[in-house]
């Protein structure tokens, strides 16, 4: 019987990914998370098929997020910002409706080794991930070592099985 990691390793492919920055106050040129996301993405041999920022609004965010995914070419969304607490903080409600399946683990996981780095204070993350048909979209903190940690732990290691298992 084939393990987890030989299916990893039978699916692995490249894919392409959309970058969504929501944020009121960030620029292209001060975006560090997106700029992390890109450089890790390359890295890992992915192609960024898009990369914008859109202001820290509902609407907005669920039709970038829907755009990005009629998309040819784009296999995942990363939305980064605006999975706290504070008043702006949206993206969690913008876009958790889209989903078909709540990828349940992601948020789990990513809140469990984000306590390893800095302690209670991830019990404040709203990360989360879902399916939208074929494709993944997953929402991150908009800190760039939150983005790191999410991309190097937990999507690259997975995407080709995750994405395997979601197009069967």
């Amino acid at each position: 019987m084939p393990t987890a990691e030989h299916r990893r390793e039978a699916g692995e492919r490249r894919f392409g990914f959309a970058l969504i920055t929501a944020s009121d106050s960030r620029t292209h040129a001060d975006d560090r998370s997106g700029a992390v996301a890109r450089e890790r993405l390359e890295r890992a041999g992915h192609r960024v098929e898009s990369s914008r920022l859109v202001p820290d609004e509902a609407a907005r965010l669920a039709a970038a997020v829907e755009t990005a995914l009629a998309a040819l070419g784009v296999d995942v969304v990363l939305v980064t910002g605006g999975t706290g607490f504070a008043p702006r903080d949206v993206t969690v409600e913008a876009i958790e409706p889209l989903f078909e399946r709540t990828i349940v683990g992601f948020g789990e996981l990513f809140r469990r080794l984000s306590f390893d780095e800095i302690g209670a204070a991830a019990m404040l993350s709203r990360a989360t991930a879902g399916l939208v048909g074929r494709k993944a979209v997953f929402l991150l903190p908009g800190s760039p070592a939150a983005v790191e940690l999410a991309l190097d732990r937990l999507i690259l290691p997975e995407i080709a099985h995750l994405l395997a298992q979601a197009r069967r």
